[in-house]
């Protein structure tokens, strides 16, 4: 007999091939996904490789946010973000605060999302935040590029959406409705190296949780994410080549009743003295879309520790707690 021990943290974040998930056989396809289960249990995040997009199409999209913040001032203060109702566009330095209460954080930021123009169903029901994606005008090839990286991105995270689905014994397809157009916000970010005149607490990325369903992120090699465990240990994330770092928001613990977490986290680019850049996309479900506790993460009595909600009234009340404006 083995005497029951309650299961120590995480020390790491485990990296997981997504090689066989793409299998037929369903039995390989749920081998994956039990390991996609034990990493979101704690440290709620985890490496994917072997995913199907290929490190050159990694490499050029970091290479297009370098290239994005050399352009000039003026050119992106133009598309600040903060002066567009869709919120879409250029993010100034230290625009934004993600750990309530502590300076604001040292990095810039461009970020696009669902392009809605005056026949998209978003646009007639007067969805919040709605509106047409901003571009560099002096520089064209960028929002092709960008664009054809987004559509990479969002059919990794639906497939990454499928297995956590079979991670909580649910149909593969759970998650598929909400994610065919799914309200997604895909980012650059620019980490300077950390100034001495730093303000105490004043990191490139504060503490924080993400917002929404899945979070895909691809960072170059400079480094600088740290993740909280179950313990409250913060766990270094190192770039690993040709690894995606994916985690969970917090829709997440609506969903499965608190089994699965949205783990906090933050960056700070303190140890090179090189620019860190970083491209984020956030896989969330469609405006509309109810999120709710599953069947099968139902407590014992059949009830749901969280209301349900829409998923465009979540994100919303994420956005106004941090940049203090409503979307």
């Amino acid at each position: 007999m083995i005497i029951y021990e309650p299961p120590q943290p995480a020390t790491s974040v485990p990296l997981i091939d997504l090689a066989d998930s793409f299998s037929d056989d369903i039995e390989k396809r749920k081998k994956v996904a039990w390991e996609i289960h034990k990493a979101c249990v704690d440290p709620g995040f985890f490496y994917i490789v072997n995913h199907g997009i290929p490190q050159q199409v990694m490499d050029d999209q970091l290479a297009l946010a370098a290239k994005f913040f050399e352009l000039p001032l003026d050119e992106k203060m133009a598309m600040d973000s903060r002066f567009q109702s869709s919120t879409r566009g250029y993010e100034p330095m230290a625009a934004q605060t993600l750990d309530e209460g502590s300076p604001p954080d040292l990095k810039e930021g461009f970020m696009s999302s669902v392009n809605a123009d005056e026949n998209h169903r978003y646009t007639k029901l007067n969805v919040p935040g709605t509106g047409l994606n901003q571009w560099p005008p002096s520089f064209p090839e960028f929002k092709v590029q960008y664009e054809a990286y987004v559509e990479k991105a969002l059919d990794l995270g639906r497939h990454v959406a499928r297995l956590i689905a079979l991670s909580l014994e649910l149909p593969e397809d759970y998650f598929d409705a909400g994610l065919e157009e799914p309200l997604h916000y895909c980012r650059i970010l620019k980490y300077p190296p950390m100034p001495k005149d730093a303000k105490p607490n004043q990191l490139g990325a504060g503490a924080h949780t993400d917002w929404g369903l899945i979070t895909l992120l691809l960072q170059d090699d400079v480094g600088g994410l740290e993740v909280r465990s179950a313990s409250g240990d913060w766990i270094a994330a190192p770039p690993v080549r040709g690894a995606y770092i994916v985690n969970l928001g917090e829709m997440f613990p609506v969903i499965t009743n608190d089994a699965y977490k949205a783990t906090m986290h933050r960056v700070l680019n303190n140890t090179s003295d090189k620019v860190r850049y970083s491209c984020p996309t956030f896989v969330d479900p469609e405006y509309f879309y109810k999120v709710k506790c599953a069947e099968t993460c139902l407590g014992p009595d059949g009830t749901a520790k969280y209301p349900e909600m829409t998923a465009g009234e979540h994100l919303r009340a994420q956005f106004q707690k941090t940049f203090g404006i409503a979307a």
